[in-house]
């Protein structure tokens, strides 16, 4: 809960609304998201109802997606409320906000705002869904690079208070080509009667507004920046990017990642929100397909039911080396997709990595192999040989598999994230199954 000793609940429920107003005027935005979160339906509306104007707005966008819905409803019957709130967000904000909705719904919303709004907003939404064009913001300010430092900063005053950051000026040419960025401190401190082409070094990163935002995402990684230009393919200035909009696509990617590594069909952004069939329907599909990969365990075992038979204490062994190659897996995959991810490795990088995952895995193998032995020396000695070559063969296998899955997921266009770690473990399992057997009879001359 957010740090207030406010108990505005009961205030509305005495319907104080003087010092309900009083209490809300001087709170932060995202201290007020969160107040907001934690009440109950009908009272969050009441409250939201009684922000300002600004407040309102600046509130709105650090709400979850779901409480956003439900405040939109509850406004529903106060269509200049509706209105007033969707035309005073910040373009890209509204964005997010339109295009989690079912189409209808955001086109009856779209209807509601100015002519200005509705245009900037029919074009952001014309992107191709996940590019950096769905999250730019028209929202800033460019001169011309023959004003002067005098003329720049007026312009500034002028068009300045609505950009969504100053920290950058973006100098264009006659036709809206960008040329340059140059940071505020420069043109302040410079003569007011310097030219801005004196400034520039025409030296600048800007962004397309068709490619995907993974691609922002690196970008701003490498650059440092709090806010990047975005260009068309003309290379024409049309919006930017904001840090704070490139974190929200990093968390949402992050979870999505996150929730696949574990098996899950999508990512469930709050299960104490999410109804029961709706968690059972995005896990059940995948326990099922790994229960049909499990069954070859299953099999693999029974071909060597003679091995067995004649050494059960074979048995003992069994989780331990299964288990300790597909934890390896699963390391080595959770390494990978994250380099895939970030763009530290690319496609043709895999066979290089193999020969380093070779090396890695058989001193990781060889190390695991000694503490084995140990086990089995105190427990059945003469299986020694045994487990220890399959503690190394079983390491190696499932790191090569855990390294080459999220390769093989990419090259089909399919996300590495979904090499999850459930599927890596099974494949693991099988494969350490098929090596602790094979070394068993050969090792028996079954």
């Amino acid at each position: 809960m957010a740090e207030t000793t406010v108990d505005f609940t009961e205030l509305i429920r005495l319907k104080n609304w003087s010092s309900l107003r009083h209490e809300l005027e001087d709170l932060d935005p995202i201290i007020l998201a969160d107040i907001i979160e934690e009440m109950d339906e009908q009272d969050d509306i009441i409250l939201f109802r009684l922000l300002p104007r600004e407040q309102a707005k600046n509130t709105f966008q650090y709400l979850s997606h779901d409480k956003q819905e439900q405040i939109i409803e509850g406004l529903a019957k106060n269509v200049n409320r509706v209105a007033s709130l969707l035309n005073d967000l910040d373009p890209d904000d509204r964005t997010a906000f339109f295009e989690e909705l079912p189409g209808n719904i955001t086109q009856r919303l779209i209807q509601l705002l100015s002519p200005e709004e509705r245009s900037i907003a029919i074009r952001l939404l014309g992107y191709p869904e996940h590019s950096i064009g769905r999250l730019m913001t028209p929202e800033f300010v460019a001169v011309k690079s023959e004003y002067t430092v005098a003329q720049a900063l007026d312009h500034i005053r002028h068009y300045g208070r609505d950009s969504e950051t100053l920290n950058l000026i973006y100098v264009i040419d006659e036709k809206w080509k960008l040329i340059d960025d140059i940071r505020i401190r420069e043109i302040i401190l410079a003569q007011p009667d310097q030219l801005i082409k004196d400034l520039m070094d025409e030296h600048f990163v800007a962004l397309n507004a068709l490619d995907d935002q993974e691609v922002a995402i690196r970008v701003f990684q490498d650059q440092d920046r709090i806010a990047l230009p975005v260009t068309d393919s003309d290379g024409v200035l049309i919006g930017i990017v904001t840090i704070d909009d490139v974190m929200d696509v990093v968390e949402e990617e992050t979870t999505e990642d996150f929730h696949k590594f574990g098996s899950f069909q999508a990512a469930i952004v709050n299960p104490l929100k999410a109804s029961i069939f709706f968690l059972y329907q995005k896990r059940i599909v995948w326990l099922i397909a790994l229960v049909f990969m499990n069954v070859f365990s299953g099999a693999a075992l029974a071909s060597f039911e003679k091995v067995i038979q004649s050494a059960v204490s074979l048995i003992f062994f069994l989780p331990l080396l299964i288990g300790s190659g597909g934890n390896a897996g699963a390391q080595s995959a959770t390494l990978m997709i994250r380099s895939l991810a970030v763009g530290d490795v690319e496609m043709k990088d895999w066979f290089r990595l193999i020969g380093r995952e070779v090396m890695v895995s058989f001193l990781l193998g060889i190390t695991m192999a000694a503490g084995v032995s140990l086990i089995a020396s105190a427990r059945a000695p003469q299986y020694i040989l045994i487990v220890a070559s399959t503690m190394v063969l079983a390491v190696m296998t499932g790191s090569l598999i855990g390294l080459l899955l999220p390769f093989i997921f990419t090259r089909l266009k399919i996300d590495p994230a979904t090499a999850s770690a459930p599927l890596i473990t099974s494949i693991a399992d099988i494969s350490g199954v098929i090596i602790y057997f094979s070394i068993a009879s050969w090792y028996f001359g079954l």
